[in-house]
């Protein structure tokens, strides 16, 4: 549906070049953004499955996870209930993953559809249960790394009001033991994370800081801890969310701020911002996809947004 939206012409002026590193991988000049959907109240946690040609994402306050076809461009209701499903990803195995805020937990989606709790609390059975997971990335050794910030409990529109029990932390989720640990519990309300290809850095959304920033951690200790956290970039007046990689190391940033700003930024891995993507909503979370991972699937408030790009998603991304 495009609900009033207009298509623009080639070359998409909505791609915006702001340092040369971008024309390499920017989208070809034939190629322009198209919007695949309206009709959400908040879209979120995009992820691509390849083996059924679709990408999922969670739709908060309508407590639904949809399916968009790509061989028939159609969309359905993947899920609902969902639970108030915000952010989705799959692991090493091809199952879904994916954090919700209702039941304050994350889960994983078996290949026969049954549902397994990977965390709902800290410290076992009798610890306190977690604030409202957020984001989830699923690391090669079969880790599981997400966000807990308190946003899926502060009132009722996605999820349930309660009080945190929790600093909001970044956990770690053992792959062999179940167990879950503290990564980083210095982040005021951590959001969106991404690994970098090659796993030796983790970037991280602060969203309470002021202004709003991206940490970057190095991943130490055979993958089980972070050390160096320093600030990744000047970001100006944007508002960074959800993020990916692509197999360079450039980070694509769902993006916000203001209406001149909502869209994706891109950055190079030495924390530059290289280009633009304008779209008229705020863009929550990406993911790479198609066949050849090289389409850009972007979350963005009431839709579902893409278009393809000269480079490929990094895989776990």
């Amino acid at each position: 549906m495009t609900d009033g939206w207009q298509l623009h012409a080639y070359p998409d002026p909505a791609i915006i070049t702001l340092d040369p590193r971008f024309e390499a991988i920017r989208p070809p000049m034939n190629a322009g953004l198209e919007r695949l959907y309206t009709g959400c109240r908040w879209s979120e946690g995009p992820v691509w499955f390849g083996d059924m040609r679709c990408v999922l994402w969670s739709d908060i306050p309508n407590d639904r996870i949809l399916k968009w076809d790509e061989e028939t461009g159609e969309v359905s209701i993947f899920r609902k209930p969902s639970n108030n499903a915000n952010g989705n990803t799959r692991d090493r195995q091809g199952r879904l993953v994916t954090c919700e805020h209702a039941m304050r937990r994350v889960t994983r989606t078996e290949h026969d559809g049954t549902i397994t709790v990977i965390c709902n609390r800290f410290d076992g059975v009798e610890g306190k249960p977690l604030n409202s997971p957020n984001d989830v990335v699923v690391k090669s050794d079969g880790s599981v790394w997400f966000t807990d910030p308190a946003f899926g409990i502060l009132s009722n529109y996605e999820g349930n009001r309660s009080h945190p029990e929790l600093p909001t932390n970044v956990y770690r989720v053992d792959p062999h033991t179940g167990r879950a640990s503290v990564v980083a519990g210095d982040i005021n309300f951590p959001n969106g994370l991404c690994f970098s290809p090659d796993e030796s850095r983790i970037y991280i959304v602060e969203s309470r800081a002021t202004p709003r920033a991206i940490r970057v951690f190095d991943v130490v200790d055979d993958g089980t801890r972070l050390a160096n956290s320093r600030n990744f970039a000047d970001l100006g007046q944007g508002s960074p969310d959800g993020f990916r990689c692509d197999v360079h190391g450039n980070l694509w940033c769902g993006w916000g701020g203001s209406p001149e700003l909502n869209g994706v930024a891109v950055f190079a891995p030495d924390g530059t911002m290289i280009g633009r993507i304008a779209l008229p909503e705020r863009c929550a979370n990406l993911c790479f996809g198609g066949v050849k991972r090289n389409r850009l699937f972007m979350a963005a408030s009431r839709s579902l947004y893409a278009v393809y790009v000269n480079t490929e998603g990094a895989i776990g991304g």
